[in-house]
């Protein structure tokens, strides 16, 4: 057996270090200022938050099994959180969790068992409950083994299988009692065990979480945190260079963050992981179920000059449809060069010589509008005109799940594993509209064979080769275009000291923890 063991603390030592904590979140007392790029807040529901408002709240009131140590999004790192300790079979299939005796979930609801550890999984592997229920689909049972035990076996060897226990997704642990309790309302009423507890939203204003004193790792130093959500970048700006707010969204552009190192008394930090910013091409609307239509736009689109555009340091070029620095991502392909006699050539060849139109609903997000717009400019070169509606950025991931858009551009971070993004982006059960759909946009279903097989591998190079081979399929079918990986960027007053170094974060924000201080 493999085993997993951290070291243990003496009981006395233990209290000791909680009265510490104690007493020094009540000298420090503060109230933390976040402003965060959005109109509102979606939902505050672990198994349903994908948007970074939501994916960045949720992070500071929820905990895993296991976790990302704070200011980290390195999978090696991978460290106990609520469960202590843990062991797995040598074939891989069955993991054994041992959890923390005692922790205290917020309010009145109780203290963590395997029960609810049970509950949290199976709920996140139902996708009439969950955003990310075919990540768990290889969970063929969750079992309770005794109130601080729990069993789950897999049908088959599941990559970064930690990541989908970790304190990310479906990996949060929710309270049983209160999910029970509030039902559909539970997006409303979140409770879980992290350092701060759900107060209140007011709407398109602002959300409240408050301390938990009761955290197992010891009372958090600031007293609430206020998440303002501001969705103008000026706004947010001026509120912070004001004093209002201490942390901030930043613009993920080069010429924003140039101007956000000459204000003094701040800190600029830009993290990983990066979105993945992709071009997902829609083939079941015609003229995009011909091949070389969707080979003319992946030649007239210049990734370097979007590149050139967002800037160097806050923009990373791709060379796959898997993200740069996930386990299994190939350059095999070499990407698509940018041709724009090619692309004409392509488009006569395929019939449309006097060009074509194409419609895009697009966010009005400073992260994606200006960046569309440059590639609106790119394809109409090559006689592409490109009607981009141009919405809100909550209606643009309600529209592009309805199947309303020919191409959708799309940027997201996942767990650093290529089957996480082959699987959710290009194998036909992700395919939008279906009872699994979740960001299958471009409807491509050309490598399931192959990324189906690579998970169940159990030699990992026989698994990298098989993704090797779906992501040399999905290139030569051009289910997209991928395009660059787009940093996080926050700034920070000096006066906040987070309580770590941040490297990244998968939750697309710096961690909020027990150890976080003001020192305005």
């Amino acid at each position: 057996m493999l085993k997993h063991r951290n070291s243990s603390i003496s009981g006395a030592t233990t209290a000791l270090a909680l009265v510490i904590g104690m007493a020094a979140g009540s000298a420090g007392a503060e109230t933390l200022r976040v402003g965060i790029g959005s109109a509102d807040l979606s939902t505050a529901d672990p198994a349903r938050a994908t948007q970074t408002q939501d994916v960045a709240l949720v992070s500071w009131m929820f905990n895993g099994l296991v976790r990302f140590p704070p200011g980290s999004a390195d999978p090696a790192a991978i460290e106990p959180d609520l469960a202590e300790s843990w062991e797995t079979s040598d074939d891989g299939l069955v993991w054994t969790f041992h959890l923390r005796d005692g922790v205290k979930f917020h309010g009145d609801f109780g203290t963590l068992t395997a029960d609810d550890v049970v509950y949290t999984l199976n709920r996140a592997k139902n996708p009439e409950t969950s955003s990310f229920a075919n990540d768990y689909a290889a969970f063929a049972s969750i079992e309770a083994i005794d109130p601080l035990t729990v069993r789950i076996t897999l049908s088959e060897p599941v990559p970064g299988f930690l990541g989908l226990v970790a304190n990310y997704h479906g990996g949060n642990i929710i309270s049983q009692k209160a999910a029970e309790q509030y039902g559909d309302d539970f997006k409303n009423h979140p409770i879980g065990t992290g350092p701060f507890m759900f107060d209140k939203t007011v709407t398109q204003q602002s959300a409240h979480l408050v301390a938990f004193p009761d955290y197992f790792r010891g009372a958090p130093q600031i007293d609430d945190i206020d998440y303002e959500f501001i969705p103008s970048d000026s706004s947010r700006e001026l509120a912070f260079r004001s004093g209002e707010l201490d942390l901030i969204y930043g613009k993920r552009e080069q010429q924003w963050v140039d101007q956000a190192k000459s204000w003094g008394d701040a800190t600029i930090d830009i993290f990983a992981p990066g979105e993945f910013r992709t071009l997902h091409l829609n083939m079941n609307h015609p003229p995009l179920d011909n091949l070389k239509v969707r080979e003319a736009i992946a030649h007239a689109v210049n990734v370097d000059q979007l590149i050139q555009f967002v800037g160097a340091d806050v923009a990373h070029k791709g060379c796959s449809v898997v993200p740069p620095g996930y386990l299994g991502e190939d350059c095999a392909a070499g990407g698509y060069s940018y041709d724009l006699e090619l692309a004409k050539s392509l488009l006569a060849e395929a019939g449309f010589e006097d060009g074509l139109e194409l419609s895009a609903i697009v966010s009005s997000s400073s992260s994606q509008q200006p960046v569309m717009e440059v590639i609106q400019a790119q394809l109409a070169e090559a006689g592409i005109n490109l009607d981009m509606q141009i919405v809100d950025h909550p209606t643009y991931h309600s529209q592009i799940r309805q199947d309303a858009s020919d191409i959708v551009f799309y940027g997201a971070a996942r767990f650093p594993v290529a089957d996480s993004y082959l699987t959710q982006f290009y194998d036909s059960a992700s395919i939008v509209g279906t009872p699994t759909g979740v960001t299958n946009f471009s409807h491509c279903d050309v490598a399931d064979a192959e990324i189906q097989a690579a998970r169940v591998a159990s030699d990992p190079e026989e698994q990298k080769k098989l993704w090797a081979e779906a992501q040399q399929k999905i290139f030569d079918a051009v289910c997209s275009v991928p395009l660059f990986e787009l940093m996080q960027v926050w700034v920070q007053t000096d006066g906040l000291d987070l309580g770590y170094e941040l490297k990244g974060s998968l939750n697309l924000a710096p961690p909020i923890t027990e150890k976080t201080a003001l020192t305005r």
